[in-house]
This record gives C-alpha cells, structure tokens and sequence, in this order.
C-alpha cells in the first residue's frame, strides 16, 4: 500500500512538472532570445570577390521592425588564407525596381577577432539592400545582399505588374470590340444606302 503511494505521488508530480519545459528552446525562454543568442541566421552566405572569400550572416532568423539584429562579416584572402584586417562599412537602401535608392549608412566596423559585426535596428517593415564595402590592396570590394524585414506582404511587384497588364490587355481587347462593332453598323449603313441608291436609280 506505501509503495502503490509513493507511485501514485511520483506520477503526480510528473504530470506537474511536464508542462514547464514546454516554453524553453534550448533551455532558454523563449521571450529572452535576442540578436545575441544561439538562434540559427536568416541568412548563411559564401561568395568569391575578386580575391577575397566572403561569408556574411544575419541575426536573428527572422528579422522585425523597431528589433535589434545584426550582421556578421568574415572576409580572408583567396590565396593566402589571412583574414581581412581593415575596415568594413556597411550601408542600407531599400530595394527599388527602379531608379537608384538612396543608401543610408549603418557604421564603419573595425575587425573583432576577424569577424565585422554590425548592428540594425530598422523602423519600418520592408526589403532591403545591405551593402559591404571595403578596400584592399588599392581595390575597392563590394558586396550586397537582399535583407527582409517582417513578413512579406502578399502582394508584391511581380503580382501588381502582372496585374497592371492584365488591365492593359482587357482594355484594349475591350477597345478593340467597340472598334470592330462600330466598322460593322457603318458598313451595314453603307451597304443600305447603296442598295437604297441603286433602287431609286432603277427604271
């Protein structure tokens, strides 16, 4: 009978404490991630640029407005291997179809243990352009890279130009309609002042 107790507590005290770990990821709360933790990038990118090997990451995995994140920076010589020593600038801009966006500048980072850190904090919900620069060996390096900011909104550029030219066709389909039915009434009109013509000319 003790024992069937103990069990019946030990169950008890399972089904109590179960639910705690529920709202911890990675033995973190989950209210407390930033920036700054062990959350996987948005993004993970490796290019070449002229002779440097590029690698650049954002946090957090999904980026929002008025929410720190930031942008690591890691850039080594194709050769050599030596890691860039200088120092980076990184800029912003919005993502335009068209014209030249202007871009705004988010610091000048020195290197921190051979990685370029930087961080943003942007107001508004969006697509943007994150620009790298720097300069090595006399030769300017550039290197951009999309950002997303929140979530995507439903309808994008691709969707209203598409749009835009569905407008445009049925338009002119509807233009081209009212064009071949006012060519027929007039030659429906001609043909019956012809046929009119020829009967008060006949004997």
């Amino acid at each position: 009978m003790k024992s069937f107790r103990q069990f019946v507590v030990a169950c008890s005290l399972f089904v109590c404490m179960a639910p705690a770990f529920a709202h911890h990821v990675l033995g973190r709360p989950a209210y407390s991630l930033n920036e700054d933790s062990n959350t996987p990038p948005s993004m993970q990118v490796e290019t070449q640029i002229g002779n440097y090997f590029v690698t650049y990451m954002v946090f957090p995995a999904f980026p929002r407005a008025g929410e720190p994140g930031r942008i690591n920076l890691y850039a080594s010589h194709m050769d050599s291997g030596e890691p860039f020593s200088g120092e980076v600038t990184f800029t912003a801009r919005d993502d335009t179809w068209f014209g030249e966006a202007e871009q705004e500048v988010l610091g000048v980072q020195p290197p921190d243990d051979n990685v370029f850190r930087q961080g943003f904090v942007f107001s508004n919900d969006g697509s943007y352009i994150i620009r790298a620069e720097f300069q090595a060996d006399g030769e300017p390096y550039l290197v951009d890279f999309p950002l997303r900011i929140g979530q995507p909104s439903p309808v994008g550029p691709v969707t209203l130009a598409v749009v835009a030219l569905l407008v445009v066709l049925i338009a002119a389909n509807l233009f081209q309609r009212k064009r071949l039915q006012r060519d027929r009434i007039r030659s429906a009109h001609r043909d019956e002042r012809i046929a009119g013509s020829k009967e008060e000319g006949a004997p």
